[in-house]
């Protein structure tokens, strides 16, 4: 559990001592085997996506090198929005050089010769970090003609998803496209917006611009494995789930933080590592961000590993931690975060923004004392047909963390809808604005102000 690599033991600050410590291998090998053989060396290793779906990179990487027309880039999402999660940032400003240098791996494995680094401007330490180790790098010759420009872009939660990602980069609003990037990439002349697939013939369409979307995660492991091997890596973690994960746990624990830890270490050793419960208090659940469903505390022994997690039908996500325990009402935390998905959906979806804004003040009536049990049906209504035509995940993370918390605890809804819930304690959706050297976290409130409509 203890063996870590992508977190330094202290920040690397220049990129002298990036060298010096055995930076840039992974990309001298790169360069030496080609783009092939790279995409080779990470599909063995078995590198799966660490921003939240787990996919496969080698495959990801080949699916752009070989799909559609025109150019290709690579893009680092480093976004990072979802509560409860402050990995991304941890680890640019530890070491943000292995980004670039992954990034780098990435663009030679898939044919690009330029990369954004894409960060909120919010995150001005990041946004500094990531400038400093692109210029830096650039002037070691290390990256040869690559272009590597750092791209700022707004608070909204769906700047993460990876086709609004590309909207914000060519300088429009994060509203997610329709097609994926590997079919529709950056700057493409075909179909533009994603809007239309397949509506005209082949011979009537531009370039699609194929585009590698990682997170910085993701390309800061594939440094490391380039530079040390595939054996290295899966000597780490699990047969299939390789190497470690940095995971960031909140709420009701001790001591929150960000840790490293080897993928199969089972959660409840990093509810250890974070100091356990509460004095007096014992665990009741834990959310992967807003993005999977509830993992109650019967099952905090499950592996941290993409398939042990979907065992139990919830998902690793990007390792982003909200624990809660008996102290909570698990209809208040409902609440919360589908307040939080009905404020950030786009509208693009009507199913989804109108059946998220039904649904949460539908739990807001419950939790208000308001409410009678025909309001559940209603709920089950909406939670059915909240996916409807979506083009991205959030109207399912609704529909999965609603539902679960319904289905797992119905005893703390009937509380509430009886009036005699034994605690109604408020609850803030977890989004952390820093982590203090001293491990203080201080989150952002002010989410909980803004309008819903």
């Amino acid at each position: 559990m203890s063996r870590t690599y992508l977190l330094p033991s202290a920040p690397i600050e220049h990129v002298d001592a990036y060298l010096a410590g055995g930076g840039g291998r992974g990309l001298e090998h790169a360069l030496h085997i080609g783009d092939v053989a790279t995409i080779d060396v990470i599909t063995a290793a078995g590198l799966r996506g660490r921003g939240g779906a787990g996919f496969s990179t080698g495959r990801k990487w080949a699916s752009v090198r070989e799909g559609g027309t025109g150019l290709r880039f690579v893009v680092a999402n480093a976004a990072e929005g979802e509560p409860a999660t402050f990995k991304d940032r941890m680890l640019i400003r530890t070491d943000p050089y292995r980004i670039v240098e992954g990034a780098a791996i990435a663009a030679l494995a898939v044919g690009a010769g330029t990369v954004y680094l894409a960060t909120k401007r919010s995150y001005q330490r990041e946004v500094q970090a990531l400038t400093r180790a692109a210029v830096e790098l650039s002037g070691t010759g290390l990256l040869q003609e690559l272009s590597v420009n750092v791209v700022e872009g707004p608070d909204d939660y769906l700047y993460g998803e990876e086709k609004a990602l590309l909207e914000v980069i060519e300088g429009r609003d994060p509203l997610p496209r329709l097609l994926p990037p590997y079919e529709l990439g950056l700057f493409a002349t075909d179909s533009a917006i994603g809007w239309e697939a397949g509506a005209r013939p082949v011979s009537a369409r531009g370039d699609s611009n194929p585009t590698a979307v990682n997170n910085v995660e993701t390309l800061a492991s594939a440094a490391h494995i380039m530079a040390n091997g595939v054996e290295w890596f899966r000597s780490l973690g699990t047969s299939a789930s390789p190497g470690t994960v940095v995971a960031t746990v909140v709420g009701d624990v001790a001591r929150p933080g960000v840790h490293e830890v080897e993928m199969g270490t089972p959660f409840s050793a990093l509810l250890e590592l974070c100091g356990g419960p509460l004095p007096g208090r014992r665990f009741k659940a834990a959310f992967s961000g807003v993005s999977n469903s509830v993992l109650p505390a019967d099952a905090f022994d499950t592996p941290l590993t993409y398939e042990d997690f979907a065992a139990q039908g919830s998902g690793l996500g990007a390792a982003g931690f909200a624990v809660y325990d008996d102290s909570v009402n698990m209809g208040v935390v409902a609440h919360a975060f589908s307040r939080f998905l009905a404020v950030e959906s786009c509208g693009q979806c009507p199913p989804c923004k109108q059946g998220s804004l039904a649904i949460t003040a539908d739990l807001e009536a419950i939790c208000s004392g308001s409410a009678g049990d025909e309001v559940l049906g209603s709920i089950a209504t909406r939670l059915r047909s909240v996916t409807d035509a979506n083009r991205c995940f959030l109207g399912t993370e609704e529909q999965l963390v609603v539902s679960s918390i319904l289905r797992v605890f119905p005893e703390d809804i009937a509380e509430l809808l009886e009036g005699r819930a034994a605690s109604t304690r408020s609850v803030h959706v977890p989004l952390i604005k820093d982590i203090a050297a001293d491990g203080t976290i201080e989150y952002d409130r002010r989410h909980a102000d803004r309008p819903l409509g």
